[in-house]
C-alpha cells in the first residue's frame, strides 16, 4: 500500500537543502537533525556510487504501537536521506526496533541477531542498528558490547528524534555507536515519518509512564511522563488530515493522565474536544486508558462524541482487589466495576476489551476466581489474558509465594475459555445491522474481498473493489464468524 509522510515534503526538503555543511551543525533542534540529514544523505551517496547501486534497508518493529509509530519515524529519515526499502536478507541496514516486557522478547532478538551475523559475513558494508525499550536495560548494552560486537549502533527510547546524527556517526566509524540516555523531558517536533497506511495514523501525545506496577518494566525503560504540547499535537493531526487521513489513534502509556507535566495543564478530555474539531478526521481512538485515571469528563466526552470510536481498551490485569493491591494498580474490584457501569450508562454500545494476568504472585484460587467473575459482569468484547512471567528488574520478581506452572495453566485455560465463549457472544450482537466500515486492505486470502474495521474494532470482510481503500462505507453485516463479520456493501 502506499505510504505517506506525515509532514509537508516541501517544506522539510528546503530547510535540509538550506544547510550548509561547511558550518558546524547548529546547536538547536529540529534544524540540527536537517543538518544530520543533509550530511547523512551525501555519505549515503558516495556509498552507493563506490557500490554502482541503491543502499537498502529494513526496519523490524517488535512490541506495542508506541514502538510502530517510532519505527516509522525511523522509516522517514532512512527513505530522506537517500535508503531504499528492501527485505532483511537485502537490507544494506537493519534496524530492529525492540520491545522488553516480557524476557523471552528479549531472547527472541539475540537469536535473530546470530542470523544478522551471518548476513553481515556476506555483505561487508551492511550494518546492523539496535533501539527501543531493550536498549535502555543497562545488563543488555553491555552483554552487546561484549558478545554482539559485530553490531554498528545502540540507542534507546529518549532520543530517537537524533536518528539522523546517530547514523552519521555509525557511517562514519569502524567502532560500535552507543548513545543511551537513562531519561529525557524533551521532545522534538517536526522530524520526517513514513506511515504505513494513507488514511490512518497513529498519533503520539504523551511519552514515558509514571504508574509502576509491580510487575511492569516500561517506566523504568520509557522514563518518566511528558506530554506534548497540545497545539503540536493539533497541527499534527491537521497536516494529517490535509493529507487524507480520516482515522487516527492517539498514543501514550496512559492516555488518561495526559497534560499533567504541561505548563498550562490541560485534561485529555479537554484535548480530544480540540481533536473532534478537526475537519476531515472522521474517527478518534486512543490507548491505553489506565481505569485508575478514567474521569467522568472523559466518559461525557465519549457519550457526546460523533468521532470517538465506540471501543475502549480497559486493563483489567485481575479482579481480586488483593492481587491488584500487589500489582499497585491503585484500584480495587469495585471501583473497576463501578467504572463499566458508569461507561455502559454513558454509551451503551460500546466494545469492551482488556488485558488479563494469571498467576500473579500469591494468586489464590478465590483470587482468580475474582477475575472469572468480573469476565462474566463486565462482558468483554475479547480480551489478551497472559500467563505472569518474572520480569527482571520489577518488584514483582522477588516476590515470595510464585504459583506452580501447571496450577497456572489450568488456570489459563479456564480464563481462555470463558473470554472465547463470551466475546463471541458480544462480537455477534450487530448482527443484521448496517454499519460504517473504514476499509483497510485487499484481504489477504480471497482478492475478491475487502477488509475493513468497524468503529468497535471488528474486522469484517465484504465483496468490493480496491478503488474502496482508504473510505468510510455502510455494509451490511450478514453473518458474525467468531470475532469477524462477513457482510455486504449497502449502496
Amino acid at each position: 500500500m502506499e505510504k505517506k509522510e506525515i509532514l509537508f515534503d516541501d517544506t522539510i526538503e528546503k530547510i535540509i537543502e538550506q544547510m550548509d555543511l561547511n558550518q558546524e551543525a547548529p546547536g538547536k533542534e529540529p534544524d540540527r537533525q536537517y543538518w544530520y540529514m543533509k550530511k547523512a544523505r551525501q555519505l549515503v551517496r558516495e556509498k552507493q556510487k563506490e557500490l554502482g547501486r541503491p543502499l537498502t534497508f529494513c526496519v523490524n518493529t517488535f512490541g506495542c504501537q508506541m514502538n510502530a509509530r517510532d519505527s516509522e519515524k525511523l522509516v522517514g529519515v532512512l527513505e530522506r536521506i537517500g535508503y531504499v526499502e528492501k527485505q532483511e536478507e537485502d537490507a544494506d541496514f537493519v534496524i530492529y526496533n525492540t520491545c522488553t516486557v516480557r524476557e523471552n522478547a528479549n531472547l527472541r532478538v539475540y537469536g535473530r541477531l546470530g542470523y544478522l551475523h551471518s548476513l553481515k559475513k556476506k555483505n561487508p558494508h551492511m550494518m546492523i542498528g539496535l533501539c527501543g525499550c531493550m536498549m535502555q536495560e543497562p545488563q543488555v548494552v553491555e552483554k552487546l558490547k561484549k558478545s554482539y560486537s559485530f553490531v554498528n549502533l545502540i540507542f534507546g527510547t529518549h532520543n530517537i528524534y537524533k536518528f539522523a546524527e546517530l547514523v552519521v556517526l555509525a557511517l562514519q566509524s569502524d567502532r560500535m555507536v552507543i548513545d543511551i540516555w537513562k531519561d529525557t523531558d524533551k521532545i522534538v517536533e517536526d522530524l520526517p515519518s513514513e506511515r504505513k497506511y494513507s488514511f490512518k495514523s497513529g498519533v503520539n501525545i504523551m511519552f514515558g509512564c509514571n504508574n509502576f506496577c509491580s510487575y511492569c518494566i516500561v517506566p523504568y525503560v520509557r522514563g518518566r511522563e511528558r506530554s506534548r504540547n497540545p497545539r503540536d499535537i493539533i497541527r499534527e493531526v491537521e497536516r494529517l488530515a490535509a493529507d487524507g487521513v480520516v482515522e487516527i489513534m492517539l498514543l501514550g502509556q496512559n492516555v488518561n493522565s495526559y497534560g499533567k507535566t504541561l505548563e498550562e495543564p490541560m485534561t485529555f478530555a479537554q484535548l480530544l474536544r480540540e481533536i473532534e474539531k478537526v475537519e476531515g478526521i472522521e474517527r478518534i481512538r486512543f490507548m491505553t486508558s489506565h481505569p485508575k485515571d478514567l474521569s467522568d469528563e472523559l466518559i461525557e466526552v465519549m457519550k457526546d462524541s460523533k468521532k470517538i470510536c465506540r471501543h475502549l481498551h480497559l486493563p483489567l490485569q485481575s479482579g481480586s482487589s488483593a492481587i491488584l493491591k500487589k500489582m499497585n494498580r491503585r484500584y480495587d474490584k469495585e471501583k473497576y466495576l463501578q467504572l463499566v457501569e458508569k461507561i455502559r450508562s454513558a454509551v451503551p454500545d460500546i466494545s469492551l476489551t482488556t488485558d488479563i494476568i494469571v498467576g500473579f504472585p500469591g494468586e489464590t484460587e478465590e483470587d482468580f476466581l475474582e477475575t472469572m467473575d468480573v469476565v462474566e459482569k463486565v462482558r468483554y468484547d475479547s480480551a489478551f489474558t497472559f500467563i505472569y512471567s518474572k520480569r527482571t528488574g520489577t518488584p514483582a520478581a522477588v516476590m515470595e509465594d510464585q504459583v506452580p506452572e501447571d496450577v497456572v495453566k489450568d488456570r489459563f485455560d479456564r480464563l481462555l475459555a470463558k473470554v472465547q465463549e463470551i466475546g463471541r457472544q458480544m462480537s455477534a450482537r450487530d448482527t443484521g445491522t448496517v454499519q460504517d466500515v473504514l476499509v483497510e486492505e485487499q484481504n489477504g486470502q480471497d482478492p475478491h474481498l475487502l477488509t475493513g474495521r468497524l468503529s468497535n474494532n471488528l474486522l469484517v470482510h465484504f465483496e468490493g473493489d480496491t478503488s474502496l481503500i482508504g473510505k468510510i462505507c455502510s455494509v451490511h453485516l450478514d453473518e458474525c464468524r467468531g470475532f469477524y463479520y462477513m457482510g455486504t456493501k449497502v449502496g
